[in-house]
């Protein structure tokens, strides 16, 4: 999975802001030398009085330079900004008094007096400043008379009154950048995070499709042991033991009828392992219902085991999910292969249940039973080494339906294995609603040849 980069959104008042910054830096150069075109047009001066009013503008340059574009630290001061102030408000009076063009470099004292100054001495500050820019304005320094004055006054209160909108304005703008500002903070911070978590999830998802994979891989290993151990080892063990039977018996008739069953075993095992490596549905259950199939299957381990066996249906038969029964039908398989394995019993007894929302399978069987001990609240059988895959494979496939599989034995008291389902239905068919018979009994007893050999194994 490719990582993700967030960006922090960027505004462009960022670029704004430094080439204003870098502006404001210029501007006091360029009002200090623009005015003296106009003051040289319009007023004519002498070579002395220009020299005169050429050097003051640069000392203004030069103290603006070197209080402030050399030294940035200093602005941080503010009794060094106060006395930084005084010497540029002296030096606007004297090129004020010069000249009125030099109005232009005056308004940069109101600039300053807010940039440089705090509190009240902002307004000191402007009130001066603007007492210059008014007598600017009103043509420049002359004789004052009480008309002159009171022009000045004038003039330079409205100028304070216009810089106080300005400033309020400014403030305002401040006010809102700074907000945009800490917003923009906020926002990096918070797409830092969304970066970190989008690469935690990143490793977490990476883990979880491993972790799938594994567990993907786990649950089809165990789906092919219990597949294996329910045809392959079973048929395996059948043929065995109907080959070790022809072998010892010396009837050809029924040499040839074990023979015979061995190979159907071997055909029925090698369709069986096909189908489950296709993750097929059994052969039995392919053309016929759950009732049907398991009479079927009983009916053939009776004529091969030679145990007398009995299947009965109670309940409303009906089709249900393909899972619920391949996990009866498989455990009806398995709980009788034991019972030809261990139980050394003459007869066995299936039972199969349809109630409201419950399926249930019972097998019996009258054989020699063993201990069963109860570990963790569920029951395991203790049985031989044989039969404990067995075991593990039906309760693993009961539990993965939340189903329920309980066995009860006792020594010389045959056994009992009892599987509930729940009662998943496949959904509605004419089959299913036409139901299965009222409670019924199928028995299939083996021949008596298929006795005689039973008992003489």
């Amino acid at each position: 999975m490719s990582a993700v980069t967030v960006r922090t959104p960027d505004s462009g008042f960022e670029n704004i802001e430094r080439r204003h910054e870098s502006v404001a830096r210029v501007v006091p150069y360029l009002v200090l030398v623009v005015p003296l075109i106009p003051y040289v047009l319009s007023q004519n001066p002498s070579a002395g009085a220009l020299g005169i009013t050429v050097g003051t503008a640069v000392a203004a340059g030069a103290w603006y330079t070197g209080m402030v574009i050399l030294r940035p630290g200093w602005v941080q001061r503010p009794w060094l900004m106060r006395f930084y102030f005084a010497v540029l408000v002296v030096l606007i009076a004297l090129l004020t008094f010069r000249t009125p063009w030099f109005a232009f470099f005056t308004w940069i004292g109101f600039v300053h007096a807010f940039a440089y100054l705090s509190g009240a001495w902002r307004w000191v500050g402007s009130a001066i400043v603007a007492v210059f820019f008014g007598m600017a304005q009103a043509g420049g320094f002359h004789r004052p008379t009480p008309a002159l004055v009171a022009i000045w006054v004038l003039l330079a209160c409205v100028d304070v009154v216009l810089i106080g909108v300005f400033v309020m304005l400014g403030q305002k703008t401040e006010e809102h950048n700074q907000a945009r500002k800490e917003m923009i903070a906020e926002l990096a911070e918070a797409n830092h995070r969304l970066e970190e978590m989008i690469a935690e999830n990143t490793g977490l998802q990476a883990q979880l499709l491993t972790q799938a994979r594994e567990a993907g891989a786990g649950d089809e290993r165990q789906r092919m042991a219990r597949e294996i151990h329910d045809t392959i080892a079973q048929g395996l063990t059948g043929i065995v033991t109907q080959l070790e039977a022809a072998q010892q018996t010396g009837d050809d008739a029924e040499r040839e009828r074990r023979i015979s069953n061995a190979k159907r075993l071997a055909r029925d095992s090698l369709a069986e392992a096909r189908r489950s490596v296709q993750a097929l549905r059994p052969q039995a259950l392919e053309n016929s219902r759950l009732p049907e199939a398991l009479a079927d299957e009983v009916a053939r381990w009776s004529a091969t085991s030679g145990v007398a066996a009995e299947v009965e249906t109670t309940g409303e038969a009906r089709a249900l999910h393909p899972e619920v029964e391949v996990t009866l039908l498989r455990v009806a398989q398995e709980a009788l292969a034991n019972v030809a394995k261990h139980a050394r019993a003459a007869r066995a007894g299936v039972t199969l249940s349809y109630m409201e929302d419950v399926v249930s399978l019972d097998v019996r069987d009258d054989g020699a039973g063993f201990a069963v001990a109860e570990r963790n609240g569920h029951l395991a059988g203790e049985v031989p080494a044989a039969g404990g895959f067995g075991l593990i494979a039906m309760r693993q496939r009961v539990s993965r339906l939340a189903g329920q599989l309980e066995i009860e034995s006792e020594p010389g008291a045959g056994t009992a294995v009892s599987a509930s389902l729940p009662a998943i239905p496949l959904g509605p068919s004419p089959q299913a609603t036409e139901a299965g018979p009222s409670p019924q009994a199928t028995k299939a007893g083996p021949s008596p040849q298929a006795t005689k050999a039973g008992e003489s194994e």
